[in-house]
């Protein structure tokens, strides 16, 4: 099996700078696992990563796409297992990098409901359901056929709540039914899974920095760039925290004070269910920041732990 090496944690964390020491140390190339980064000229908001920043290490899943198309999970999977593949056979250490754990478990999860068939009248039928009752009509729907659904999933989270409304309708079964049985740890990798986490008043103060940050560096003129480009509110990769709230105050619906703090407040929220997503993991090695004078002190920590337990099973990784 190949060896897959990941390294998540909630946003503004500081994920971007131990990887690249990382892969310098590890011999790897990285493979972006944030569902912004992605995006063509969307780089303040998402706090994309820079060619400077990089030092020469190979990223992949960045710049991919334009704003105006659509992204799903299956294709990020096909195109990062397609990487993974690539760095494997180069006898190089393939890194998942991100916060986005939906692209994050895609990989390292056998759910076959994924390819069960799909009904896309029936999740039209829900899209518009949605739009006409709300979103709340549509995840009540799952209370008396998928309860395990029911109670993990939000309203707001609609995809997949469709997705689950639609698995029951094609099978018969609930999610959790349909993989009864299953090995859903069966994947073709050796998963080496840490997570970054640190104090969470001290998160919170670091991610409300990186947005005042962003601001600096003129996001405002990046989105303003992107309205004349005809990218717009209607679109996926415009609806991400950072642009939507900028959006809101250009079009005149809010100050520009307002949108800042919807920014700060939004980025906190979603924070906090990262971490809960991660938490779900019994795979994941988490790292506490705190406990660690400087970042170089937790590459240290990460690749003793990876040769002490002779976790990475091909040597030729390591330089």
């Amino acid at each position: 099996m190949k060896d897959l090496f990941i390294l998540a944690g909630p946003t503004a964390v500081g994920k971007t700078e131990i990887s690249i020491k990382l892969a310098e140390k590890l011999n790897g190339e990285i493979i972006s696992a944030d569902s912004m980064q992605i995006y063509k000229y969307m780089n303040i908001g998402s706090a994309k990563i820079t060619i400077q920043e990089m030092r020469e290490i190979p990223h992949h899943l960045i710049d991919i796409i334009e704003p105006s198309e659509k992204f799903s999970v299956a294709e990020f999977k096909k195109i990062a297992q397609s990487a993974i593949l690539d760095i494997s056979n180069k006898n190089k250490l393939p890194m998942i990098v991100g916060g986005t754990g939906l692209y994050i478990n895609s990989l390292i999860y056998n759910y076959s409901f994924a390819d069960t068939n799909k009904d896309d009248v029936y999740r039209e039928y829900l899209t518009k359901l949605a739009d006409e009752k709300g979103k709340e009509y549509v995840h009540n729907l799952l209370k008396n056929i998928d309860i395990d659904a029911y109670n993990k999933l939000y309203p707001n989270d609609l995809k997949r709540v469709i997705r689950a409304l639609e698995v029951y309708k094609v099978s018969g079964k609930s999610m959790s039914e349909f993989v009864q049985g299953q090995n859903i740890f069966d994947i073709p990798y050796n998963v080496h899974y840490f997570v970054l986490n640190m104090d969470r008043k001290e998160l919170y103060n670091r991610i409300n920095r990186r947005v005042d940050i962003m601001i600096k560096n003129n996001l405002i003129d990046e989105v303003i760039r992107l309205k004349k480009m005809g990218y717009n509110a209607d679109m996926q990769s415009m609806k991400g925290i950072g642009y939507k709230e900028i959006l809101y105050y250009l079009n005149g619906e809010i100050s520009l004070n307002e949108a800042i703090e919807m920014i700060k407040q939004g980025s906190r929220n979603y924070a906090k269910r990262q971490l809960t997503w991660f938490r779900k993991d019994s795979r994941v090695n988490w790292i506490n920041k705190d406990e660690f004078n400087t970042d170089d002190e937790i590459v240290e920590y990460i690749t003793k732990q990876l040769h002490s337990c002779n976790k990475v099973q091909n040597i030729m990784l390591f330089k």
